[in-house]
């Protein structure tokens, strides 16, 4: 399942523009309260860039994290984002603001970074972000390393900023592999486009669970359709606390992770699989158009998330959910629709988990285009002559989409292509290959605020 399909909802989504609109003008940034924000915010980045543990498995398990209050989080997260998100230039600020090499642990070097993301990327005057970081050192019992702390920020608080006009910001921010194995796919140019649109932070869509009530949500949350019927809806505040969330009236799920389940067409009353189906965006999507899901995951902890989701959602009557490996797993008998959701390398959705770039490595691609292979062809020997499969994968790299399609139809001379049409889409025509696949990027419909990238294709089966 897709990172993009995010059914259960991270913390508030707020941008720097919003944490600071609200405080009062008198607040003070550096304050206890904040310093405790910015303290979980470096627990954090340990966690992540450290154990090298995937951000939103970091967040779970924060107890700190969830104790602060709904602003401060927002504030944390904000960091830790920023910080991943221009890690590149970051790093490339503070090599040149040192005046000599110096060892760092990994809590220095996170502190530096924290530092430089406030007053380079984020709102947050100069004084503060210097001192709080100065606070966090002293904190971590660094008293030698304090005075490094407040020179090399305050070096950042002069120059740093005329050193970032400079800068090759999305050269900076894509790891060498991920921008090698783009420029093959789309050449240099398209490759550079990417990686400047994954430095914009992602618009948060929701899917409306009763098409019923799809006026009403647009209107109430002044929100813009994208996509083949997702609603984008303005930044602030925190999900869970929106209306409807709590009564299942609704769900976040990017725009590009809602197109797949609308490719069925009338699914109402039929059988669908849905494999690799945790968390359960696509599944409630399917259960909401009437369809009996049987969602198969390997793993027991996300389907008891999925489970949760459906639950609040009020669709658990519609879907079967069982534990078992997608790469092996068969039902009684040929089934007519199956949805592949391919677990894959997440490079698509960068822009909304920033750590991403950082976690992920070629061998970890290598090793994910294997078990698509396998689960794709599995899939493939389930479906009904006449059936329709639909494989996708929220990876920017052909191997886990293009190609893995290629590798199909040169071993199965029975597999046909269903091309996906520009009405069934809602006008995202210009992600329409040649070959009838979706192929979107991050720089698709910018207008709105871009998509998270996502390869999707139609299969059948000749009768």
């Amino acid at each position: 399942m897709s990172s993009s399909d995010s059914s259960t909802p991270k913390p508030p989504e707020m941008n720097e523009h919003d944490l600071y609109a609200d405080r009062e003008a008198g607040d003070d940034i550096s304050s206890g309260e904040m310093l405790a924000a910015r303290q979980v915010a470096l627990g954090l980045l340990n966690i992540v860039l450290g154990q090298r543990q995937a951000l939103d498995n970091a967040l779970d398990g924060d107890v700190g994290f969830r104790a602060l209050p709904s602003r401060d989080r927002a504030f944390c997260r904000m960091i830790v984002s920023t910080t991943l998100r221009r890690l590149g230039q970051i790093d490339d600020l503070i090599m040149k603001a040192e005046k000599k090499s110096a060892q760092k642990n990994i809590t220095l070097q996170n502190i530096l970074r924290m530092g430089v993301a406030q007053i380079m990327f984020m709102e947050v005057p100069d004084h503060a972000a210097v001192d709080t970081s100065v606070r966090l050192a002293d904190a971590a019992e660094m008293d030698r390393q304090k005075g490094f702390v407040n020179g090399l920020l305050r070096t950042i608080t002069r120059v740093g900023r005329e050193w970032g006009s400079r800068q090759d910001e999305a050269r900076l921010n894509t790891p060498d592999w991920l921008l090698k194995t783009w420029i093959e796919d789309y050449e240099l140019r398209g490759a550079a486009e990417i990686a400047r649109a994954n430095i914009s932070e992602a618009p948060l869509d929701i899917t409306i669970n009763n098409e019923k009530d799809r006026n009403y949500w647009a209107s109430a949350f002044k929100a813009t359709q994208v996509g083949a019927g997702s609603l984008r809806v303005p930044s602030g505040g925190a999900v869970h606390e929106r209306e409807g969330f709590d009564d299942g009236m609704w769900w976040v799920q990017d725009a590009s992770a809602a197109i797949p389940a609308n490719l069925f067409g009338d699914v109402d009353g039929r059988q669908v699989i849905d494999l690799c189906a945790a968390p359960g965006g696509k599944t409630m999507q399917l259960a909401a158009k009437g369809a009996h899901v049987t969602a198969v995951d390997r793993s027991a902890k996300r389907l008891k998330r999925l489970s949760q989701n459906l639950e609040r959602v009020r669709l658990q009557d519609n879907v079967e959910i069982l534990v078992a490996d997608a790469t092996a797993w068969q039902p009684k008998e040929p089934v007519d629709f199956i949805l592949l959701d391919a677990p894959c390398s997440a490079t698509g959705t960068i822009r909304r988990n920033p750590d991403v770039a950082h976690l992920k490595t070629v061998q970890d691609m290598e090793r994910l285009i294997h078990v698509q292979g396998n689960i794709l062809a599995n899939a493939y020997s389930m479906l009904a002559p006449g059936g329709v499969l639909i494989y996708c994968t929220c990876s920017l790299q052909m191997a886990e989409g293009e190609y893995q399609i290629l590798k199909l139809f040169e071993t199965h001379d029975d597999a046909y292509k269903i091309p996906i049409r520009a009405d069934e889409v809602g006008g995202l025509d210009e992600a329409i290959t040649e070959n009838g696949d979706m192929r979107i990027l991050p720089l698709h419909q910018a207008a709105l605020g871009g998509m998270d990238g996502f390869f999707i294709s139609r299969i059948t089966k000749m009768a």
